[in-house]
C-alpha cells in the first residue's frame, strides 16, 4: 500500500484519466473493478448524462470510481450539485483555478484531486487544500499545459516544490513508464491514451483503429490561442496548422474549431474533419485491449522491471 492507494481505497495506484468522450461508466466501473481508480469524465456530458453515468457506475461496481470535472464546464454549479446529490466520493478538477471548489467540495466530504502542469500551480493546489495533484506532463492528449514540459522533468519539479500525494502523468502507458515515474518522485500513475482505445471505452471504435495506426509525430500540440491541444494528424489538424502559421486571431481560431468537433472525430468516428485527441504514447499501441488484459499487463511489466532495476550495479 502507499498514499494513493490508501487514499482511494484502491489495490494498485493506476488511475484512469476522465477523458471526453472515451470515459463512461463502463470504463470507470472496469478499471475499479480491476483494482485501479476509474473516472467518468463529465466534460463531454450534459448534467443529467452524467447523473445517469454515475448511478449505472455505482450498479456495476461496488468499489471506489470518481468524475472528473474541467472547472472551465459551463453548468459548473450543476455539475458539481450532482456529485454531491449521487454520493460521489472522489473528485479530480482541471482546467482552473483549485481555489474555486476544493473548499466547498471538501467540506462535503469528497476527496479531491487536481491536475496541474507546472510546480507553480501545484504549490497553489497545495495552499488550496486538495488532497493530492496530478501533474500532466507534454506528452499527454488533449488539453495541455502551456508550460509545454515534459513528464521526465515536470514530476520531480513537482515532488521538490510540494509534499503532497503525487499522481504522474502524460506518456505513461506500460509498466515501465509506472517504474520510471515512481523513480522520479510520484506515489501513482494516470493513464489517458492506454484507456481510451480499450474495448470498454466509449470512443468510436474507427478511432480506436486509427489512433492504434500512429507513428511517431503524428500528433502535435496545436490550437495554443485557444486551449493547447494534442491533435491527431487528419484534414481538421492540417486546417489548423494553415491557420496558425497565418497567424489567425483568436475569434478567427474559435470559428474553426467551431462547436462539437471532438464529439464528432473521438466519438462519432469522423476521421477526417473531427477533432482527434489523444497522447504520444499512442505510437507505442498496435493492439486493442480489455481493461482487465491492460490492468494485468500493465502489473506484470512493472514487476518485471522494478526486479531489473535492482541489477544495474
Amino acid at each position: 500500500m502507499n498514499r494513493i492507494t490508501t487514499l482511494f481505497g484502491v489495490k494498485y495506484p493506476i488511475i484512469q484519466g476522465g477523458m471526453v468522450w472515451c470515459s463512461g461508466w463502463r470504463l470507470a466501473s472496469a478499471v475499479s473493478r480491476a483494482g485501479g481508480l476509474g473516472l467518468i469524465g463529465a466534460g463531454s456530458m450534459h448534467p443529467e448524462v452524467l447523473r445517469e453515468h454515475i448511478r449505472k457506475c455505482k450498479a456495476a461496481t461496488d468499489l471506489p470510481f470518481g468524475v472528473n470535472i474541467p472547472l472551465m464546464y459551463p453548468q459548473i454549479e450543476t455539475i458539481m450539485n450532482i456529485v454531491v446529490e449521487e454520493g460521489v466520493k472522489i473528485v479530480f478538477t482541471s482546467a482552473g483555478s483549485p481555489k474555486t471548489w476544493t473548499s466547498w467540495l471538501k467540506e462535503r466530504g469528497i476527496i479531491v484531486v487536481h491536475v496541474v502542469s507546472s510546480s507553480k500551480f501545484a504549490v497553489k493546489c497545495e495552499e488550496a487544500g486538495v488532497d493530492a495533484i496530478v501533474a500532466e506532463g507534454f506528452e499527454a492528449g488533449g488539453h495541455n499545459g502551456r508550460e509545454e514540459t515534459t513528464t521526465l522533468c515536470l514530476i520531480p519539479a513537482v515532488r521538490q516544490a510540494t509534499h503532497l500525494p503525487l499522481i504522474a502523468a502524460g506518456g505513461i502507458a506500460t509498466g515501465q513508464s509506472m517504474a520510471a515515474a515512481q523513480v522520479l518522485g510520484a506515489d501513482g500513475v494516470q493513464l489517458g491514451t492506454r484507456f481510451a482505445l480499450t474495448d470498454e471505452s466509449s470512443a468510436s471504435d474507427l478511432f480506436k483503429e486509427y489512433c492504434l495506426r500512429l507513428n511517431e509525430g503524428d500528433t502535435k500540440l496545436l490550437l495554443k490561442k485557444l486551449s493547447p491541444t494534442r491533435l491527431v494528424v487528419n484534414g481538421f489538424r492540417d486546417a489548423v496548422e494553415a491557420a496558425e502559421a497565418r497567424g489567425a486571431s483568436v475569434d478567427e481560431m474559435r470559428e474553426l474549431l467551431g462547436k462539437g468537433r471532438a464529439k464528432r472525430g473521438i466519438f462519432e468516428g469522423d476521421l477526417e474533419e473531427g477533432e482527434l485527441e489523444i497522447g504520444q504514447i499512442a505510437s507505442l499501441l498496435r493492439r486493442q485491449q480489455s481493461v482487465d488484459e491492460v490492468m494485468k499487463e500493465l502489473i506484470e511489466d512493472y514487476a518485471r522491471v522494478t526486479q531489473k532495476i535492482t541489477a544495474w550495479f
